[in-house]
């Protein structure tokens, strides 16, 4: 507890920072895939390929991606884009099976009715499609927004500075309660986004929040 007061301003910074490393990629990976897997939905002869491409994607281990991408992007080693960027592509593997089974699952009479409606392909989509696909997507970019806090702390392997940088100080000088606190503190990131997505559900699809309480 006295090394965590002490060292309070500094775990703050690096709880900040990890923060900010865990919702960027989880909000591009919303923006990129949704439409990716709507599209794939609806062009069978490619869903197959789009969503095996995600899946060999996911699997690609995260630390040779982080020492590889500043040749790519001409970025250097410690910048942070280069953990962005990799965690987009994870967040963007996953979703985009997420919102092509979201999406596939609509009943099609009520997209009928909608079209019968005067709905325009747009308006179908934003206004019907989107919001009935919402309750699936979210509980994607929840499942993402875990795996995304954990993953972050790779980062550190290669010092890009954010929580998991108390693991590999920890480790480095073999102090323990500095990895404890450091689990602790991802945990607490985790919760808090899980919190975060789940308030903002509550908001956006007040519908799928009655629905569960009647079920």
């Amino acid at each position: 507890m006295t090394w965590f007061l002490d060292n309070f301003s500094h775990i703050r910074d690096l709880a900040l920072t990890h923060l900010w490393l865990s919702i960027v990629p989880v909000v591009l990976g919303f923006v990129i895939a949704v439409p990716v897997g709507w599209w794939a939905q609806r062009h069978s002869r490619w869903r197959a390929l789009v969503l095996g491409s995600g899946g060999i994607l996911y699997s690609l281990p995260s630390l040779p991606l982080l020492v590889i991408l500043p040749g790519i992007l001409g970025t250097s080693f410690l910048d942070p884009v280069n953990v962005v960027v990799v965690l987009t592509l994870y967040a963007v593997a996953l979703l985009v099976r997420t919102a092509a089974d979201a999406f596939a699952q609509l009943p099609p009479d009520v997209l009928d009715a909608a079209t019968a409606n005067g709905h325009s392909g747009l308006q179908r989509v934003v206004r019907v499609e989107l919001p009935l696909a919402g309750p699936v997507l979210l509980a994607g970019v929840r499942v993402v927004s875990v795996s995304t806090v954990s993953l972050v702390t790779v980062g550190a392997i290669i010092g890009v500075t954010n929580l998991g940088s108390l693991f590999t100080d920890g480790f480095r000088r073999d102090f323990t309660t500095e990895i404890v606190i450091g689990v602790l503190a991802v945990v607490a990131i985790a919760l808090l986004l899980d919190g975060l997505w789940v308030l903002l559900g509550r908001i956006l699809l007040p519908w799928s929040t009655k629905t569960g309480r009647a079920a």
